[in-house]
């Protein structure tokens, strides 16, 4: 008898069952009884429609699931297969937005059985069995259960800029192996920017040779890595960034530029002057060359053309630029733009494709077939639509501002002015990315500052829209998290790596108890805090780019501290576990000041270590207050020294140091402020 745990209308009945670690949640899911065993014999048998994707996708399957198990498999004949398959269709030779990817997963304790329309959605539906796999007292198991599944919506993608730090072939690989397993479809790749031009073009060699200090693409590896993602069922959508963010393309072709050069490739993180000069003819006959090239390498139907922070200085400084404005009855260099857009977009329809671009290209005056991406929010997403242009979100989810998994997974986006569109105005919301901006990342960095944070964006993109809960998202997380390792991600084992040089030594104990409670700044204060330019050549490799972008251990410290004040400060279980972190917190900064003394890597992190000491000796002089039953004297406090000083601290250890957030003190001085009589805020 099947027992219902997840319809997804009724949230308060699933949150009472135990949980699946699936991530994006299915849109419906059914437990029964019992499990599926998986043996060394574990096997698998297409039916239907094939092809070399599929065949290729279940040998993946196969291999991930050894690793997971840690098992080799020996597969018994196709007539005892553990897992039937079968597809009505095949995919599209190219693949296409709005492609059918939904499926079907049956599970018994007699075997399992996925169905779909394409094989495209027999891909998706494969991850969904690869993240049931768990470890149970009689081996690794699958729960018994059905799963219908569809997404919510078609483009759910991630923008990978490759221009600021130049990003390998393997790393992109692996980041496609993680997109695929959270059922993200799209790789929108940021190509082109001021500091760097990352594909070979042969009509146009200087772009590579001249805008990329030798680090780019290479035409075959493009078509290697196109086809290695759409074996994983993702589409990838080039962006070359144009007018603006285009001095690299000005290195080797100045004459396409609005203000004499010669130009140099950017060196430093911001936005440049440098612009194209929409008012020449001759760019225009470049761009149709160069874009015909493109638009033969890459397949996708959608083109990316940037479009965005064109500051226009260089259009307002050149007389003939303002003279031919004059001429056309332009009155900003918004309308020059736009005009620069019409003969764009011209040239991407010649070339059979569709043009998308940042919230700058909405214009009456172009198409209604161009797609905008919006990095303003849900009312530009609506706006557009409005207009009857189709457009995706990508606000709140931009991975480079380092917000919580929480705060991204709060933005939807049919929420806010999006809300209130018309039926018809809502179709044009096609859905969303993230984007990894690459100022502050390195091949080495990249998967923790993309993942996990990254599955969050992908179940908002995919699954109902009142899967909302932040807990059960957490838990999830979490387990995908630890699946993601068997793809052969670095988001975790990267930092060890990286702590391990700083420290020089092996034991990093001491260290690794600091880099857990801090984070980077947000949004983009790291650039504020440095007065001074900040060079893309200087090495990535302080503890602020080691850290994780959200702090797991502050977050569950937290959690502890609510949990305690909310049962009057009875639930002695949480205060025990509070007192454990804030006794191993208040002793570190013995253990870790030697360390941070002989590594100049290191040496800048001298307050953040003493500060966090302090704040574990005051959270457990706030609990013995408690404890105590008394409130804590006006004039003595952990410092032996007028409360006042304990308000200095909070107020000084608040602050950024080198470029890092000590995340526990919030919850330390809820402890304090209790203990004071205070509210907890």
């Amino acid at each position: 008898m099947m027992t219902v745990i997840l319809c997804l209308g009724s949230l308060s009945e699933a949150q009472s069952q135990p949980q699946l670690n699936l991530m994006p949640m299915p849109a419906s899911v059914q437990t029964g009884t019992g499990q599926l065993l998986i043996k060394q014999s574990f096997s698998v048998q297409v039916t239907g429609a094939r092809d070399a994707s599929l065949d290729e996708e279940v040998q993946r399957f196969q291999t991930v699931l050894s690793r997971k198990t840690g098992m080799p498999l020996y597969p018994a004949p196709p007539a005892f297969a553990s897992l039937l398959i079968h597809a009505e269709h095949r995919r599209e030779v190219v693949q296409k937005l709005g492609e059918d990817e939904s499926y079907e997963l049956t599970v018994t304790p007699g075997g399992a059985n996925l169905r779909a329309p394409n094989t495209l959605g027999i891909l998706r539906g494969l991850q969904t069995f690869l993240q049931l796999v768990q470890i149970t007292p009689d081996g690794f198991a699958v729960p018994a259960v059905t799963i219908k599944d569809q997404p919510r919506f078609p483009w759910r993608g991630t923008m990978i800029d490759v221009s600021r730090h130049f990003i390998p072939l393997d790393v992109l690989k692996r980041n496609l192996d993680a997109m695929a397993a959270v059922k993200m479809n799209v790789l929108h790749w940021h190509l082109s920017d001021d500091q760097g031009f990352r594909v070979e073009s042969k009509k146009f060699p200087k772009l590579q040779e001249m805008g990329s200090d030798g680090m780019y693409y290479t035409q075959d590896e493009v078509r290697d890595l196109i086809g290695y993602a759409r074996d994983r069922g993702i589409r990838v959508i080039p962006e070359f960034d144009m007018p603006g963010h285009a001095t690299s393309w000005l290195v080797g072709y100045p004459e396409l530029a609005s203000a004499p050069g010669p130009y140099s490739i950017g060196r430093t993180i911001g936005v440049y002057d440098a612009a194209i000069d929409p008012t020449q003819e001759r760019t225009y006959k470049f761009l149709e060359e160069f874009i015909a090239e493109m638009a033969k390498l890459f397949p996708d139907e959608y083109f990316h053309i940037g479009g965005d922070e064109v500051n226009g200085k260089q259009w307002s400084a050149n007389p003939k630029i303002q003279a031919f404005m004059q001429a056309h009855g332009m009155k900003s260099n918004q309308d020059l733009q736009a005009y620069f857009n019409e003969h764009l977009e011209k040239i991407v329809a010649k070339n059979h494709k569709i043009m998308l671009g940042w919230d700058e290209v909405l214009h009456p005056d172009l198409p209604k077939t161009i797609v905008v991406q919006s990095w303003r929010g849900q009312a530009s997403l609506a706006a557009a639509a409005k207009q009857g242009y189709s457009g995706l979100l990508s606000y709140g989810y931009y991975l480079d501002l380092m917000w919580s998994a929480a705060r991204h997974y709060a933005v939807d986006p049919m929420a806010d002015a999006a809300a209130n569109l018309t039926p018809e105005e809502t179709k044009r919301i096609l859905g969303g990315e993230s984007c990894m901006w690459a100022e502050w990342v390195t091949p080495e960095n990249e998967d923790s500052h993309i993942w996990p944070r990254n599955a969050a964006i992908a179940e908002r993109l995919w699954s109902p829209q009142n899967v909302t809960d932040v807990d059960s998202m957490y838990t999830r997380l979490n387990a995908v998290s630890l699946d993601l390792e068997w793809l052969g991600l670095t988001h975790r084992s990267a930092r060890e790596q990286m702590l391990h040089r700083m420290a020089g030594t092996a034991d990093i104990s001491a260290l690794r108890v600091l880099a857990d409670v801090v984070e980077p700044v947000k949004e983009y204060n790291r650039e504020d805090l440095t007065k001074a330019p900040i060079s893309l050549q200087a090495p990535l490799t302080s503890l602020v780019d080691a850290v994780y972008p959200e702090s797991d251990i502050a977050r569950q410290f937290n959690n502890l501290v609510d949990r305690f004040l909310q049962s009057w400060r009875q639930d002695k279980g949480a205060e025990a576990q509070m007192r454990s972190w804030l006794t191993l917190w208040r002793d570190n900064d013995g253990k870790l000041q030697p360390l941070l003394g002989q590594s100049l890597l290191l040496r800048e992190d001298l307050l953040l270590s003493q500060n966090l000491s302090v704040a574990g000796a005051v959270g457990l002089q706030a609990l013995d207050y408690l404890d105590k039953g008394q409130s804590a004297d006006n004039s003595q406090t952990a410092f032996d020294s007028p409360r006042a000083q304990e308000t200095a601290f909070f107020a000084q250890a608040d602050k950024p140091s080198a470029n890092l957030l000590l995340m526990i003190l919030a919850p330390v001085q809820k402890l304090v402020n209790v203990s004071a009589g205070s509210p907890p805020h």
